[in-house]
């Protein structure tokens, strides 16, 4: 089955979605006034929290770092916050930013991770885009090679910038993660830190040496997965978040 795509201009896309963004258009977006959410989840060294057949996919993206007396990875994302529009929609749903619009924007509405199948009704666009255009995907294969170069750009840049984006957020004194698959730990730091940390990590000739302190604590949902954990050797915060929010995946009845 042949999949094609053509936007239609709703703005849907542009409403109510975090925007994963590189390094250097994260330094952008809080210099243009936005803000940014900083997420993160890890998974243990043996493979705990992610699965079998995403496991390369994930360690690739992944910094590996201690949490107590065990070692983690750890997958750190920065996005552009969105509650509702993004602030460079205008009354028309066009852009304001388009020739310089982030990576995932231009990559939409296809997906970065291989291991996730673009499905058509688990997006916001409507019916319509998905009866004209170009062919997006024909026999199971991503046939735009300009599409395909930007998805391998944006895997590329995960991986190159995970080490830098970890300082960071040290700098900023964030050192709680979810465990993968779990949840979701969600910080909104202060924008002036943020740009300072990441001008200070940019500009560095080399990545700061780590603290101490600069070990991981999980905050998880259920009693057996931070058992889990505890018995693997990380150390797991029983406390109530002071700095960030805590967003489960788990099924709730």
């Amino acid at each position: 089955m042949n999949t094609q795509f053509s936007c239609v201009g709703c703005g849907k896309c542009c409403t109510d979605h975090h925007v994963p963004l590189t390094l250097t258009e994260a330094r952008q977006w809080a210099a243009d006034g936005g803000s940014v959410i900083v997420l993160a989840e890890a998974f243990l060294e043996d493979g705990y929290g992610v699965s079998a057949e995403q496991r390369g996919h994930a360690e690739r993206r992944s910094h590996r770092v201690p949490s107590g007396n065990a070692q983690v990875y750890v997958a750190i994302t920065f996005a552009a916050f969105n509650v509702g529009r993004c602030r460079n929609l205008d009354a028309e749903n066009l852009c304001r930013i388009y020739d310089r619009r982030p990576l995932v924007c231009r990559i939409y509405p296809m997906e970065i991770n291989p291991h996730i199948p673009l499905r058509p009704e688990a997006k916001d666009c409507p019916t319509e885009s998905w009866q004209q255009g170009p062919d997006l995907i024909v026999g199971g294969n991503v046939v735009d090679t300009q599409l395909l170069a930007l998805i391998e750009q944006s895997r590329q840049a995960d991986r190159d910038e995970i080490a830098a984006k970890d300082a960071i957020c040290q700098l900023l004194g964030i050192r709680t993660t979810a465990l993968k698959g779990n949840g979701f730990a969600a910080y909104l730091p202060d924008m002036q830190a943020f740009a300072a940390a990441v001008q200070q990590i940019s500009e560095a000739d080399a990545l700061p040496e780590l603290s101490a302190e600069s070990g991981w604590s999980f905050h998880v949902a259920g009693v057996e997965i931070a058992q889990t954990l505890q018995r693997a050797g990380a150390h797991v915060v029983s406390s109530d978040p002071l700095n960030y929010t805590f967003i489960s995946l788990q099924q709730t009845a």
